[in-house]
């Protein structure tokens, strides 16, 4: 046995004391093979699979246990010889690419820093391994891509380049944490694929973390369920999918079950925000060609399309980050000036932005009160007991005790807790625009269906528009009016929900649809066959 982590406890530091996260779980992983963790956020998957590694993040503690590695204590380890473990004997492959990397190191120089530490290959060795894991994962251009700063690549392409940086040393066994929940569905195909492979050409074992039931019948051998820091269920993942034991897992299979009904909007329906005729791109590099769509006032338009397809630039644009090279982006009927520093404080309040990863987004040091206190303060000019009234109403919005939560710092918040004060943070500019950019990718299935119906019930309240950018087709189907899908740039189809999505009209929209994993253990398998990745 590779790794046997035995009646585990951990403790999390709070203000009366030590509090049990972990009560005493069991963990098995062989040589080769893939165990699958899935939960809700909070149930101990991430403390668990970090723990693989002989690690517990700041403000937790071992309290009981053994996590022994081939047969020795990680735990009776000293800190050298822990440190030398890690990265060469098991590696990490974290949730948030974007605050996993150094922004001031080329690509390919971080690839190789591991081998270089641990002596497991020369630097013309690593870069070749570099060059060969970039084209597995299906990124562009891979004998230079390494060359590439973190901020020149998109979300996606940086989630692959970690899956490769992880596997840089052959480890024995890597820690997946959720590595594919910044892809879009045909990205993942790729990956998840890669993945694999990888898996079973060097013989590594992997710890596969995540809330996508369909992902983890995928690629796991045998699957645990846990729930509050306990094992609810483990089982081979065939018997686990086909007939899972408990009511927990049960519901955890249950399909999401909020759908909005889609609303008919009238041709000539006044516009919030329209994009109009947008070419746009960074230097020499053309992303967006031609853009042209419209979002209604109170309306919902999901923006779709794989990993590098324009979506985010498009935001980029609208937000007044990126003037286009053309055309230019109206807000009821008037055109913004193309540039974020030429808007007015008004025009800056009515667009706002709820972005995907709460945690690089809210800022760790200031407490929830600050943060929101911040843009209270300069749109709205609100100080002393207005402003404190009015964060309490927003806080009364996101379904958070003002008492319990105002003072906190984000790290003592869940994932879904998180997201909930980036709703609140743009609600408190008042805005009429709000892109929501992946808001619910990083989230498990029941916190992401309370975040769904939160931000619906928030737009029947103020009446504000979305754009709602995301890969999710579960997500669109839930909450979009209308759907804009877009590749290489270009807008290939838009129009109501049920005429874009059922059946798909357009052959790329009908590729993304059959690029959703299915909760099939055998789905990969004839979709690698029919040459999808």
């Amino acid at each position: 046995m590779l790794l046997d982590i035995q009646n585990l406890k951990v403790e999390a530091k709070t203000d009366t004391g030590w509090t049990p996260i972990l009560h005493g779980v069991d963990l098995q992983v062989n040589r080769g093979e893939v165990v699958g963790l899935i939960g809700e956020s909070g149930a101990g998957k991430s403390t668990l699979g970090q723990a693989a590694l002989g690690y517990a993040a700041p403000g937790l503690r071992f309290a009981g246990g053994k996590i022994l590695f081939e047969g020795t204590d990680l735990l009776s380890m000293s800190d050298r010889l822990r440190n030398n473990f890690r990265g060469a004997r098991v590696a990490y492959v974290a949730q948030s690419a974007a605050a996993s990397f150094n922004p001031a190191w080329r690509l390919l120089e971080q690839f190789c820093e591991g081998p270089q530490i641990h002596g497991t290959a020369t630097r013309k060795e690593s870069e070749a391994f570099a060059r060969e894991l970039y084209a597995k994962m299906h990124l562009p251009d891979p004998n230079n891509f390494g060359l590439r700063f973190p901020h020149q690549v998109s979300g996606g392409q940086l989630q692959r380049a970690m899956v490769a940086m992880a596997m840089a040393c052959k480890p024995d066994l890597i820690v997946f944490d959720e590595p594919t929940t910044a892809l879009d569905v045909t990205t993942q195909i790729g990956v998840l694929a890669s993945i694999r492979q990888a898996v079973q050409s060097l013989g590594t074992a992997a710890i596969y973390i995540t809330h996508d039931l369909a992902v983890v019948a995928q690629m796991a051998d045998r699957v645990k369920v846990m729930r509050d820091g306990r094992e609810v269920e483990e089982a081979p993942t065939r018997e686990m999918m086909a007939a899972p034991r408990e009511d927990y897992t049960r519901s955890l299979w249950a399909v999401r079950e909020f759908r909005r009904p889609e609303r008919k909007l009238a041709d000539d329906a006044p516009a919030s925000i329209r994009v109009a005729g947008v070419t746009a791109g960074y230097g020499a590099i053309q992303v967006l060609k031609d853009v042209e769509f419209s979002i209604p006032k109170g309306a919902t338009v999901a923006v779709v399309g794989e990993s590098g397809s324009g979506k985010s630039t498009t935001a980029r644009v609208i937000t007044g980050l990126l003037p286009p090279q053309s055309g230019h982006i109206e807000m009821n009927g008037q055109v913004l000036p193309a540039r974020l520093q030429d808007r007015s404080k008004d025009q800056l309040r009515q667009i706002q932005m709820i972005y995907q990863m709460a945690d690089t987004a809210l800022n760790p040091r200031q407490t929830i009160r600050q943060i929101l206190s911040r843009p209270l303060g300069f749109y709205r000019g609100l100080s002393g007991k207005a402003q404190t009234e009015r964060l309490h109403e927003l806080m009364d919005q996101i379904e958070l005790e003002p008492k319990k939560f105002l003072d906190r710092l984000p790290g003592e918040l869940s994932g879904g807790q998180k997201q909930r004060i980036g709703i609140a943070r743009a609600l408190a500019a008042d805005p009429e625009f709000i892109i929501c950019d992946e808001v619910t990718s990083a989230l498990d299935q029941l916190v992401a269906e309370g975040i769904l119906r939160l931000l619906s019930r928030l737009q029947d309240e103020t009446g504000v528009s979305y754009m709602f950018i995301t890969h999710d087709i579960e997500t669109v189907r839930a909450i979009a009016d209308e759907v804009v899908v877009m590749r290489y740039g270009q807008v290939m189809d838009r129009g109501m929900k049920s005429m874009v999505l059922d059946p798909p009209r357009h052959p790329y929209t009908a590729e993304l649809l059959a690029s959703v994993p299915q909760p099939d253990p055998d789905w990969l398998t004839r979709r690698i066959a029919e040459g999808a990745a």
